[in-house]
């Protein structure tokens, strides 16, 4: 290990940057961030991408096929339909909940 290193040519920021995505903050509630983990973890991703592929479908539906099954790349290799199904079902849960806790008078 060096006594010394330089750091004046470092950059700040994430060591591998994703192609096309951009980093933001934003305020969710705390039960969409807890049903989005959820999800995540039972799925195998992390759930920020489950957040972003929620975003994605509801925002983008007209979505050419081409850029969906790009936008699925983080997919587990080997998943089957019948798993995307199911994957799929829940996604709409989880929007649905979603829906449900945006509205104006909604109770945890």
């Amino acid at each position: 290990m060096k006594d010394e290193y330089d750091f004046s040519n470092a950059k700040r920021g994430a060591v591998a940057s994703e192609k096309g995505k951009k980093r933001i903050t934003i305020m969710l509630d705390e039960v969409v961030i807890e049903a989005a983990r959820a999800l995540a973890e039972s799925e195998g991703y992390g759930y920020q991408t489950a957040i972003n592929n929620i975003l994605r479908r509801t925002l983008l539906p007209d979505m050419s096929k081409a850029a969906e099954a790009k936008a699925t790349g983080h997919l587990k290799p080997g998943i089957t339909a019948t798993e995307l199904k199911s994957l799929e079902k829940k996604l709409l849960e989880a929007l649905n909940e979603i829906h449900r806790v945006m509205e104006p008078d909604a109770r945890p």
